[in-house]
């Protein structure tokens, strides 16, 4: 683990009360600030000309990066410097890959459809990140949409391969790897690992397992029996591991259309907190009535939150109006806001006087209903 101001400190001649104690040679008005600096790596630390070699020897250990990052492809892998997502974040996610059998006499068809596969994610499409040709050969022609490599090529990566044979073994040694790699920071366990799932497995026990290992701790799987249905689930489930915990996941503020909906639709509104914005669409699109929602910037914070922060007032609903160039694009003049709201309304007949707001619903499972009586 990397060192803290305090840590560092120790070794340091203000702690020891030496001589030299609070020197300002470092440039550092004293020992600590010259600690908690080199804590953050902001400062060398050949700049105090006074370090002992017990501290040089643990601070180069201590920001050592314990996993190498290996480059696939376009598609970096490894890099990881925590076990557990909460302590920091993870960095680099999970490459997905399929092997195809070039023997195989659909080969070509295989590599269509995986180079055509795609699933809707928060602001972006997810496709598979690579194909790992096996029996290649180069009279061989590749009309591939997304990056391919030979196993042969595969192998010449610093990459750890691991064959799925038992689930146990697997899981022990991916959890070994990893905590040799971070806690120990062992240069014999700091390649990025690479699971090649075993393909007599059922596609059930293969989803379970590819779960898993995403979770803990595989840099990249390797995938010959799958499904469409199973490679959108461990997709959106290493999506869902991969976000940065200490940023909210947000949607991009738009004016979004459900069923079809004319000039004269249905408007609602909410935030760009993502998990407000799927309740929302989630209960829109499985209604038969075409609707709108209008989605406000709010830096991805719900509705009572944003509104707290200043992230939701009645300019920035105003402001929204203006950029969405809303006007122009519907003819309703009729904004249904959240029932946590209702308290704005006053505000927001103020700052925008050419629409009606109404008061709508506190939760997104009452919209079905909120709607029949509103129309």
């Amino acid at each position: 683990m990397e060192m803290t101001g305090l840590q560092i400190f120790k070794y340091l001649p203000g702690a020891k009360k030496t001589s030299k104690a609070n020197c300002k040679e470092c440039g550092c008005p004293t020992c600590m600030a010259f600690a908690l600096k080199l804590a953050k790596q902001n400062i060398e630390l050949s700049k105090c000309p006074y370090i002992e070699n017990e501290l040089k020897e643990k601070y180069s250990h201590s920001i050592k990066h314990p996993q190498k990052t290996i480059e696939i492809q376009g598609h970096k892998i490894g890099g990881e410097n925590v076990l557990y997502r909460h302590e920091k974040t993870f960095i680099n996610r999970t490459l997905i890959a399929i092997i195809i059998d070039c023997n195989c006499q659909d080969y070509e068809k295989q590599i269509e459809n995986i180079s055509n596969f795609e699933i809707k994610g928060v602001n972006e499409l997810y496709h598979i990140d690579l194909i790992i040709l096996k029996n290649f050969t180069t009279n061989i022609k590749i009309n591939s949409k997304i990056p391919t490599i030979t196993i042969e090529e595969l192998n010449n990566y610093e990459i750890e391969q691991i064959q799925d044979k038992d689930f146990n073994t697997t899981k022990k040694e991916l959890i070994t790897i990893r905590e040799k790699a971070i806690l120990e920071k062992d240069d014999k366990y700091s390649n990025p690992t690479c699971v090649f799932l075993n393909p007599q497995d059922d596609i059930f026990t293969s989803c379970a397992k590819a779960s898993y290992y995403i979770c803990k701790y595989a840099n990249m799987l390797a995938i010959e029996k799958y499904n469409n249905e199973m490679l959108s689930t461990i997709i959106r489930l290493r999506e869902n591991i991969y976000t940065d915990p200490q940023k909210p996941l947000q949607v991009e503020s738009d004016l979004y259309k459900f069923n079809n909906p004319n000039e004269n639709s249905i408007v609602f509104l909410t935030t760009n907190f993502a998990l407000t914005f799927f309740a929302v669409a989630n209960e829109l699109e499985s209604l038969d009535v075409p609707s709108y929602l209008i989605v406000i910037p709010a830096d991805g914070m719900s509705v009572l939150t944003a509104w707290s922060a200043e992230k939701f007032t009645a300019n920035i609903v105003s402001s929204t109006l203006n950029n969405l160039d809303i006007r122009n694009k519907i003819n309703t003049r009729k904004i249904i806001i959240p029932g946590l709201l209702a308290h704005m309304i006053d505000e927001l007949k103020q700052a925008v006087p050419d629409f009606d707001f109404i008061v709508g619903t506190h939760e997104a499972s009452a919209i079905k209903d909120f709607v029949k009586q509103f129309n």
